[in-house]
């Protein structure tokens, strides 16, 4: 049983990695489906295993704040902020660093994977008006991301799903992760800079929107977001909260939410759904307990060892994904003396990890998705600089995550 259980989820995770096989083209939503389906269909989970085994705190909170960013949206938030944070750009230069500082910010609050989705298209429009070259805008965008949502629990899946495991509270993750998730955007920004100095135009810039141009705000997006991260860091339910941040939109309109519900990404949460049951199954096996022992350092109570810990984390990230990663250490985690260490250095790494290669993060393939019509983020031009930024950035947030927790007398 324990073979086949394992034979399944490579097959499930060569159909989620590789998201679309010549010889059964389903993607990573039928994949991930299928494999839920066949672990059930030999015995590895029953069905009410397989239930139980779905996270329901993160999947709320994911369909929750994908609902809430679709109203903020709507309101012209986004393009508000974003054109009006790069209208104060005078330089390419200072244009790179605002699009990186404005990504990571935005991440921070909303879920990384929307923000590229909806930043990607003006700083697109934004770049191509003024004659610039696309590729490290497009870069700033999704690695910026990547590390700004790292400073949260809203910030991205894995964290998530971190927050709903660990029981750790949004303030007390951000405290712990922000200044390393804000240490690493600022070397992040600074390899930008030193990557592109010679190859963006020294001149001014030129001019790319008006004022005027910004669409009009809806007058409710402003405190509804205030509301929503204050609701975030007195400690209430983080999946509530942003469900009723979207209903307040909803009672406004006073109308049926169908247009705002068919813009979720619905196969997002069916991928999740179907992620959880495959890797509980695997769980079940006992093998990843084994893996863990032989791998893992048996304490993080050194330098070297929470190093260890989180490239360890780091490799496996970019081996089965962030997400499965998280989910397969997360059982493990709880076994640390500290494990309120071990649960933010193991969201920092995963994160981190993201931005190694192009198929490090869902939000590195959004941002080459939106700008193929324009410039095709190839593979290796990214990992020219993600791995560059990855080798750098990870031991810099390990190594202040580890004096953080030594000031704090931990």
């Amino acid at each position: 049983m324990k073979l086949l259980v394992v034979l399944v989820f490579a097959a499930t995770y060569l159909l989620v990695a590789t998201r679309r096989l010549a010889w059964l083209p389903i993607g990573r939503v039928g994949g991930a489906l299928l494999g839920a389906a066949v672990m059930v269909g030999i015995g590895a989970l029953t069905p009410a295993q397989s239930f139980a085994a779905i996270d329901h705190d993160t999947i709320l909170l994911l369909f929750a704040m994908m609902l809430l960013i679709t109203y903020l949206e709507r309101g012209g938030l986004f393009e508000r902020v974003a054109l009006g944070a790069l209208l104060l750009a005078r330089t390419p230069m200072q244009l790179l660093v605002l699009v990186s500082l404005l990504s990571a910010g935005l991440s921070a609050v909303f879920v990384n994977d929307a923000v590229c989705l909806l930043l990607t298209p003006v700083v697109i429009r934004v770049a191509v008006r003024a004659g610039l070259p696309l590729a490290p805008y497009l870069l700033a965008i999704c690695s910026s991301a990547n590390l700004g949502s790292a400073a949260t629990l809203v910030g991205n899946p894995q964290n998530m799903i971190i927050g709903s495991l660990s029981g750790i509270g949004f303030v007390e993750f951000m405290l712990l992760a922000g200044p390393p998730a804000l240490v690493g955007v600022a070397i992040n920004t600074a390899l930008l800079w030193l990557y592109y100095r010679r190859r963006l135009p020294a001149g001014p810039l030129a001019s790319t929107v008006e004022a005027s141009a910004l669409a009009p705000l809806d007058p409710l997006v402003i405190p509804v977001t205030l509301a929503v991260v204050v609701g975030f860091i007195a400690g209430a339910h983080l999946g509530y909260v942003a469900l009723a941040g979207a209903l307040v939109f909803v009672v406004r309109d006073r109308e049926p939410p169908e247009v705002a519900l068919a813009r979720v990404d619905w196969g997002l949460l069916v991928f999740f759904c179907g992620l959880f049951i495959v890797v509980q199954a695997l769980a079940g096996t006992g093998l990843v307990e084994l893996a863990w022992a032989q791998a893992a350092p048996p304490q993080l109570d050194t330098p070297a060892r929470l190093a260890g810990f989180a490239g360890l984390v780091a490799a496996g990230s970019n081996v089965v994904s962030n997400v499965p990663m998280v989910l397969l250490a997360g059982p493990q985690v709880g076994q640390f003396a500290d494990p309120t260490l071990a649960w933010v250095a193991l969201g920092l790494a995963t994160t981190v990890a993201g931005n190694l290669t192009l198929l490090g993060s869902v939000a590195n393939l959004i941002v080459a998705e939106q700008a193929r019509r324009h410039h095709e983020l190839g593979f290796f031009e990214y990992l020219r600089f993600g791995a560059v930024s990855t080798l750098v950035v990870l031991p810099v947030t390990v190594a202040i995550l580890w004096i953080e927790l030594r000031l704090r007398g931990g």
